[in-house]
């Protein structure tokens, strides 16, 4: 892999310890992949943010790569495992609290801005189209790819962390054009209408390809909040890095003419209403209809959103305990428009800087509501909730009688 001699600089320690070893990650992780040389980011996102999954071990190599690492392009952070400001009304421990203060501290004396959220497009990290970046937390390494049509594999905690200390990334993978084509065409032949069959969509597509590129061409018209559903569900349960949508990702045109060329070599596969009512019941636990935790924001959750919620809570009591999932910038627009103080009088809490993917919840709960097919999949693997999946409306009917009664 050919460097630049600013990029010797850094293997040579002149930019500091922390740059150094960053730069040997960046280098090994180029040769394994066979990379030609590195490439200038525009930004950095990194996971691997809540001291729940890091530990002391992570935590320790944290400090010693604040001892002098800095950034050097914007870098935000994935959540946390606790509401950094208000972690007491989440339950959790003064111990972890302490550790997972310690580990943002780290984050924030290298530089790296602690917005502690997984959709860091809706906090200041919007990346344009054809921008490399070097982002880390699965949905939104889709999304950008897809979405935006910025160029990012799915980096470790500890590669991102790499590429923000030095501004570069090895030059393979998603950053490389050939290898964005669409492997596999998808035909949608049902209306999808809700949050909730997009994140269905996603687990279907993901089930049957695996980390492969589809063109899926069927779904007219998508909002925000269901395209985010999706790239949270098809990483999830498929772990592709990228999807393309027929008249609606930008990259949609250059991945008809792949499609269209080479029509005779590629899978196709057809998603039913069948499909996505499988999809759904098989994340319904049908035998526990009794809710104890109603959860949304999983990804987390945009001020349309929190406004919908606040809508949908007006006048009502809530009997569960009921999270939103958000990130600080969103939850300050929501105090300012009034949102907040609807939501907190209905008896929910807007749970700053982290998500039940990465809190530490296990055994303080038995079953979930949600309308996120990626929560469902991190409730039972992670913290062994049974789990429900429907509409904002369904959670909230969840939340303030504590029963799923609708059948999906």
């Amino acid at each position: 892999m050919k460097l630049t001699r600013d990029e010797r600089q850094f293997l040579d320690g002149k930019n500091g310890k922390a740059a150094k070893k960053a730069m040997e990650i960046l280098v090994a992780l180029g040769e394994i992949y066979g990379a030609d040389r590195l490439l200038e980011v525009k930004s950095v996102q990194i996971a691997g943010v809540s001291y729940h999954n890091l530990g002391d071990a992570g935590l320790e190599f944290l400090e010693e790569m604040a001892e002098d690492g800095k950034s050097r392009v914007l870098a935000t952070l994935n959540p946390a495992g606790m509401d950094i400001e208000d972690w007491k009304k989440m339950g959790i421990t003064e111990e972890f609290a302490s550790k997972q203060i310690a580990v943002v501290n780290a984050f924030t004396k290298m530089g790296v801005v602690p917005v502690l959220t997984c959709t860091p497009y809706h906090a200041g990290n919007r990346p344009l189209f054809g921008e490399h970046i070097a982002w880390s937390e699965s949905s939104a390494v889709c999304y950008a790819n897809s979405i935006l049509g910025a160029r990012t594999n799915r980096e470790g905690g500890p590669s991102a962390l790499a590429a923000a200390l030095t501004g570069r990334t090895p030059n393979y993978g998603m950053h490389l054009e050939e290898n964005r084509r669409p492997e596999v065409l998808i035909e949608v032949v049902c209306p999808l209408k809700t949050v909730p069959d997009f994140g269905a969509l996603g687990f279907a597509i993901g089930k049957k390809i695996g980390n492969k590129i589809p063109y899926i061409r069927g779904v007219p018209r998508a909002s925000e909040e269901q395209l985010k559903s999706l790239c949270a569900s098809i990483a999830t349960y498929g772990g592709t890095a990228m999807f393309h949508m027929e008249g609606i990702t930008p990259e949609a045109e250059f991945a008809k003419a792949k499609i269209q060329k080479e029509k005779n070599k590629n899978e196709k596969i057809k998603i039913t209403r069948a499909d996505i009512n499988d999809a759904l019941a098989s994340m319904n636990d049908v035998e526990s209809i009794d809710v104890d935790l109603v959860s949304v924001g999983c990804p987390h959750s945009s001020i349309d959103e929190v406004r919908e919620i606040a809508e949908l809570l007006k006048v009502k009591n809530i009997i569960t305990d009921f999270w939103i999932s958000l990130s600080r910038a969103v939850k300050n627009e929501a105090d300012k428009k009034g949102y907040s103080k609807i939501i907190e009088a209905a008896g929910a809490i807007l749970a700053c800087d982290t998500c039940i993917a990465v809190a530490p919840l296990k055994g303080r709960f038995k079953c979930l509501a949600t309308n996120s097919a990626k929560a469902c999949y991190y409730g039972r693997g992670n913290n062994n909730f049974k789990t429900h999946i429907g509409t904002l409306e369904q959670c909230i009917d969840a939340a303030v009688t504590g029963k799923w009664m609708v059948k999906t």
